[in-house]
């Protein structure tokens, strides 16, 4: 498969990645409120290649179709915070598949949710602004196109 990124090569700011990965646990679904006020279940599982394993969370349903062991082909998938801790998304733009290309080998060495990152700011496409000279607008506030680590993460895209 092309255009493939290793579990290795993710980052916080990692965006719009295509990931190929064994499933190598699976864990209890959790009900958090979202702070715009909702529930939501939330099921992290833990995937990995030959190059390391990540936390994956699936919201809701997504969690229903995968299996201990599989092979998983994540499309579109994008990095977020978790108390600093970095969880690959799939989000509503990606997509989740069972891949009939199999992943054999997983390094369990190199857990790339296990690394605390101090600056949870990273954000795509916006400006934060910390007081100043804002226009008036958005003074002290994140603009929408940034995303924040607000306590209980959510599906962000």
């Amino acid at each position: 498969m092309e255009g493939i990124t290793k579990i290795k090569e993710l980052t916080p700011e990692s965006r719009r990645v295509n990931v190929l990965a064994k499933v190598v646990e699976i864990g209890e679904p959790k009900e958090i409120n979202t702070r715009f006020g909702e529930t939501k279940s939330v099921t992290e599982v833990v995937i990995g290649d030959e190059t390391g394993k990540i936390r994956l969370s699936l919201w809701g349903e997504q969690a229903s179709n995968v299996k201990d062991g599989s092979t998983l082909h994540i499309d579109n998938g994008y990095i977020s915070l978790v108390r600093g801790q970095m969880r690959l998304n799939v989000g509503k733009y990606g997509n989740l598949n069972e891949s009939e290309e199999t992943v054999s080998e997983v390094n369990n060495d190199l857990d790339m949710s296990e690394k605390v990152y101090e600056n949870t700011n990273f954000r795509r496409g916006g400006n934060f602004r910390r007081g100043g000279n804002s226009g008036g607008y958005g003074r002290g506030r994140r603009d929408s196109g940034s995303r924040g680590n607000y306590g209980n993460d959510e599906e962000q895209d």
